[in-house]
């Protein structure tokens, strides 16, 4: 697998910065096929925020209005490809970081998936 990685920046409303972070993964056959088999595809490999409690209508409200500005990205995500937006450069660096740890996190499972029903022989 390799990870893909595009920084820019556009201009926003009213002039201020939108910076931008593309993100996908290059993923060879057998990567793919791992993927299908073991149906990876929903996997969430990174949520910028997670938000617990609330309760009644007023919990689901609030619940809805923050995963509307919660980052989430998938297994389908980095197959496909996912943009990032985000106003200040030093979080996108932070978002960027996190995307690279829960890409190198999940190469690491489909190494481990292509010994299911099998054996590794480790030389140490």
């Amino acid at each position: 697998m390799k990870l893909l990685l595009r920084r820019d920046q556009r201009a926003g409303l009213l002039g201020k910065v939108v910076f931008t972070l593309d993100v996908r993964a290059d993923l060879s056959a057998d990567e793919k096929e791992r993927i299908r088999r073991f149906k990876l595809q929903d996997t969430e490999l990174y949520a910028s925020h997670e938000i617990t409690g609330g309760s009644g209508l007023l919990g689901v409200a609030s619940r809805l209005a923050y995963k509307a500005v919660t980052l989430t990205l998938t297994v389908k995500d980095l197959e496909g490809g996912k943009r990032v937006e985000v106003k200040d450069v030093v979080e996108l660096l932070a978002i960027e970081g996190h995307i690279r740890q829960a890409a190198q996190t999940f190469k690491e499972v489909l190494d481990a998936a292509s010994h299911f029903g099998g054996e590794e022989v480790l030389e140490l």
